[in-house]
């Protein structure tokens, strides 16, 4: 989920404190800021739904490795 995030940050970065619009560095953070987006929105929700998953399975099989 901070992924995307991070992504959007980078642009940001790259955009007001290093000055560097038109060039390849600003080219690849645009890129990762266009997948970002999307990305923090469905990955924190998956990701969530199997953290709570494994969690429920590790505390149903636990009494067999007891």
């Amino acid at each position: 989920a901070n992924a995307g995030g991070a992504w959007d940050n980078a642009k940001k970065i790259v955009e007001t404190e290093l000055k560097m619009k038109n060039t390849p560095l600003h080219a690849a953070t645009v890129v990762g800021d266009t997948v970002g987006d999307p990305f923090k929105d469905t990955a924190g929700p998956s990701l969530h739904v199997l953290i709570k998953l494994l969690s429920t399975i590790t505390l149903v099989a636990a009494p067999l490795f007891i």
